[in-house]
């Protein structure tokens, strides 16, 4: 007798995953992407809020208080004691007093502002019926962005508290945020002068523009610094080394001195060779500049600049111009790192149009008052050649 055979299993069809899955699951994906990367960040922004109203706190205090100056200093030791027993470190008298500054330097400057609501531009205050603690609050766009009322840690803001021109200090605020500075390399630009070596190569209106918006390339005469600084490099001023040496030196330390030419700069080649006929040429060292969207060819002389080394520059850039570059690219731009540049020799060599630009470099930090004594003298000369009103 034949057994009746077992009900065949069907297997159900899986459920069909919702058309709009893939766009929520992208998007809930970049929130969460967004946020792990924020974190560190929004820690720094914490506590830079934090001391900023810590720093506000004092200055009321204190404007209620007597006007004596023993006050202050009272006040402040007082306080640290107090604080110091409850949370621990970081309330030394110091770092209370670089609170204190950092309201009263960024309270007309900082990029928030108090208002009746209790709104501190993208963050809120929300204060317990104590008074005794406070819920800052953060926003957050639409694409996972964070809106962020201060753009560096607190250890920038110390750094820059040390600088008392509100325009330069405004300048390496701007920078150490635009081009992602962290402190060591905060403090390497402030101690190799970059303010004054960029004010050097600028008109008036390009040094308010500076303090006002930091380093925007949109010319080949942006990227110039006078003078380039190349201390990193660790040779020796009175040493005796070679072009070769300095070549390789740059190339062992390629990170620091793309940081020191400046935004936007990519390594091309080193020693680049083209032929004329059959005789060999090189190019030190070939650079592309995203934002300039050209190539930037740069030689290096030991000594002074000589015409003949401009007319081989001229004759480098007219080959990258005519044989390399790409027709929607722009025309490349010839650099000459040399120990000195006499600008009346690049002046009654090169046409005034030309790309080609010399710069002297240094190999040790420059003094930051030669660097302000220069841009003095050049103020004072740009005023006689101006025209009166």
């Amino acid at each position: 007798m034949k057994r009746p055979s077992a009900p065949r299993k069907t297997s159900k069809p899986a459920p069909a995953k919702p058309t709009s899955l893939a766009t929520l699951l992208t998007e809930v994906r970049h929130l969460i992407q967004s946020a792990r990367r924020n974190v560190s960040t929004i820690i720094d922004t914490f506590q830079v809020m934090t001391n900023f109203e810590i720093g506000r706190r004092i200055v009321e205090h204190e404007q209620k208080g007597a006007k004596r100056a023993a006050y202050g200093a009272e006040l402040l030791n007082e306080l640290s004691a107090r604080l110091t027993e409850e949370f621990g470190r970081g309330f030394s008298r110091s770092n209370l007093e670089y609170m204190r500054k950092f309201f009263l330097e960024w309270q007309k400057h900082a990029p928030i502002s108090q208002t009746a609501s209790g709104k501190l531009g993208g963050q809120k205050i929300i204060q317990t019926t104590s008074g005794q603690s406070a819920l800052i609050e953060i926003s957050q766009t639409p694409s996972g962005e964070f809106k962020r009322p201060f753009t560096l840690s607190w250890s920038h803001y110390v750094v820059l508290m040390t600088i008392k021109d509100p325009d330069e200090r405004s300048f390496y605020e701007i920078e150490s945020a635009q081009s992602n500075w962290n402190v060591r390399e905060l403090k390497r630009q402030k101690a190799s002068c970059l303010y004054e070596r960029l004010a050097l190569s600028r008109d008036k209106e390009g040094i308010r523009r500076l303090a006002r918006e930091g380093q925007v390339i949109t010319r080949p005469e942006d990227l110039l610094k006078e003078p380039l600084v190349l201390e990193f490099l660790g040779l020796e001023d009175k040493a005796c080394y070679s072009e070769n040496d300095l070549e390789q030196a740059i190339i062992n330390r390629l990170e620091h001195f793309l940081l020191e030419l400046g935004k936007g700069f990519l390594f091309e080649a080193r020693q680049k060779r083209f032929t004329f006929d059959e005789d060999h040429y090189f190019v030190d060292l070939v650079f592309y500049n995203r934002l300039l969207r050209c190539y930037v060819i740069i030689d290096l002389k030991l000594d002074k600049l000589t015409h003949q080394d401009l007319g081989q520059m001229q004759m480098y850039v007219n080959h990258y111009d005519r044989e390399v570059k790409l027709p929607d690219e722009n025309p490349t731009i010839g650099l000459l790192l040399c120990k000195s540049a006499k600008k009346t020799i690049v002046e009654l060599t090169l046409p005034k149009d030309a790309n080609i630009h010399a710069r002297e470099y240094n190999l040790y930090l420059p003094s930051k008052e030669l660097l302000k004594q220069k841009l003095d003298e050049w103020s004072a000369a740009a005023a006689r050649l101006t025209p009166p009103p």
